[in-house]
């Protein structure tokens, strides 16, 4: 009886678990991102970026038009790494991901709060490669606004 049931184990544990697809790794590269950020963890969010990462942000300048605005990937993980666990919580919702070969999009849109208050919304577009090391985002984009953020 005690054979049967290790058999069992072993065999149930086999045949329901889940092999990680490719889209699943795309996936927990962003979550990880995030995760990173609310827990103010430099490492892991470094390890999220190519090397020759690019990060942007689309927002209205004073007269009112969109305008391009970069940041280093170095400046955002050094400002991350200042803040205090749970400050910058950015909630995200994977609605897309797309995938050819080592190139993956995703986009998700987003809430953010700061210091546990809602401060904007938005979208995040992602571009990742598949490198030696996984899936490294190598350019995020994102919008932000105060307002329709259901």
């Amino acid at each position: 009886m005690k054979f049967f049931l290790i058999f069992l184990t072993v065999i149930f544990g086999f045949t329901t678990g889940k092999a990680q697809t490719t889209e699943d790794s795309v996936k927990a590269t962003v979550n990880n991102l995030f995760t990173a950020m609310k827990n103010a963890d430099a490492v892991l969010l470094g390890s999220c970026f190519a090397d020759s990462a690019i990060l942007q942000t689309v927002v209205k300048n004073k007269e009112g038009k969109n305008v391009v605005k970069n940041e280093l990937v170095s400046e955002f993980i050094l400002f991350i790494s200042h803040e205090a666990k749970g400050n910058a919580d950015e909630r995200i919702s994977i609605e897309t991901v797309k995938i050819d070969g080592p190139l993956a999009m995703v986009w998700a849109p987003y809430k953010f709060y700061y210091k546990g208050q809602f401060s904007h919304c938005g979208v995040d577009a992602l571009m990742l490669v598949n490198t030696a090391q996984g899936w490294k985002i190598q350019y995020l984009i994102d919008t932000r606004r105060e307002t329709g953020c259901n």
